[in-house]
């Protein structure tokens, strides 16, 4: 009885969020102060980006605001990129700090198509952190970079007073090489596209929250972070036509794709029953009441390809390891611009924004 009262109301919903999206002016920054939820790849950084960063910093490299910048070098295209890492704990299952540093950068490089070239490595440690600590990030970060087939060539350190570093923060930076024609964003996604996952969402953030003991949960759940060069490699290399590549890191999978639909000016219909997401990770995000489409991915990719290459690209991405869960889960269309709808697993739909609020900081 109640889903059915509730069915007409949803529609509405969705008709109202189309219409205050066409409406809707250039927002201005409005807080006075920085938030954690700032933080937290949702509304308020975007926000803050839009309004503080692009305006001030603005040009025709930042402003695609893409996972990295693409720089005309001579005759060929280099991306560039970086990130900075204040994870907490610095070690949790599946990884720690310093992997998931080095993993972070070189999928942010192949979600431009780039080859990663080189690292660097920017520490900021805190005045008393274990020695022994600090060794094992760094073989971590060593073995991690070996993985992926990049050298960290340069870094800095900087040591700062007891208790202004909670431990150890990282930044890494990184410059890949792309090495064919495709123009990759959101300029190229058209209606009728599909868009894949390549495996279950939301491990990694969950299992951070788990490894800070806040949880009285006894689960089984480790990080997802890995490197994608690989895995985007074989995709590109299936003949697949790929549009789009993201990584769903902070705001998880759902920010993603709103930022996409925003940024295209297209509708993505996301299909509930078909997300990949562990039981584990379910159990735990209804404990804390947290939807794990927004909950934090570093090992996994987004990728919109044409409609006839669907079944093409995700038979290539489940030939590799890191995707061999992948999925299927959504479809472009022309209208509603700039919304993402998710089509319930109970034959409703629902609008998807982007995050609002921190539900889980420091997770990456």
């Amino acid at each position: 009885m109640g889903s059915g009262g509730s069915e007409p109301r949803r529609e509405r919903d969705v008709l109202d969020a189309i219409e205050r999206r066409r409406r809707r002016p250039r927002r201005k920054l409005l807080d006075s102060r920085i938030t954690l939820s700032h933080g937290a790849g949702g509304k308020s950084g975007h926000d803050l980006v839009e309004g503080v960063f692009v305006r001030e910093l603005s040009n025709p490299l930042l402003e695609p605001l893409g996972d990295s910048a693409l720089v005309e070098a001579g005759s060929g295209r280099l991306a560039f990129t970086t990130d900075s890492f204040v994870v907490r704990p610095l070690f949790f299952p599946g990884g720690d700090i310093g992997e998931l540093a080095v993993n972070g950068t070189v999928n942010d490089l192949a979600m431009a198509g780039a080859r990663p070239l080189a690292l660097s490595a920017g520490f900021v440690i805190e005045e008393g952190f274990a020695l022994a600590e600090l060794e094992a990030i760094a073989k971590s970060m060593g073995k991690a970079a070996a993985e992926a087939g990049v050298a960290i060539v340069t870094g800095d350190t900087k040591v700062v007073e007891r208790g202004n570093a909670d431990g150890l923060y990282v930044n890494t930076s990184g410059v890949g090489l792309i090495e064919h024609d495709l123009r990759l964003g959101p300029d190229a996604i058209r209606a009728g596209d599909r868009v894949l996952v390549s495996g279950p969402i939301g491990d990694h953030g969950m299992a951070v929250m788990i490894a800070r003991g806040d949880l009285e949960l006894e689960l089984e759940l480790e990080s997802d972070t890995a490197p994608l060069n690989g895995l985007v490699e074989t995709l590109l290399g299936s003949g697949a036509e790929v549009h789009c590549l993201r990584d769903p890191t902070r705001g998880g999978l759902a920010t993603v794709l709103a930022e996409l639909s925003l940024a295209a000016q297209v509708g993505i219909t996301l299909d509930e029953a078909s997300l990949p997401i562990r039981p584990e990770v379910n159990g735990a995000c209804e404990i804390l009441g947290i939807d794990p489409i927004y909950v934090a991915n570093e090992g996994r990719l987004v990728a919109v390809v044409a409609p006839d290459s669907a079944d093409t690209a995700l038979a290539a991405l489940r030939s590799d390891p890191l995707g061999r869960e992948a999925e299927i889960i959504a479809e472009v269309s022309a209208e509603p611009p700039g919304l993402v709808v998710l089509e319930t697993a109970l034959g409703g739909t629902r609008v998807v924004d982007m995050l609002a609020g921190d539900p889980l900081p420091r997770i990456c």
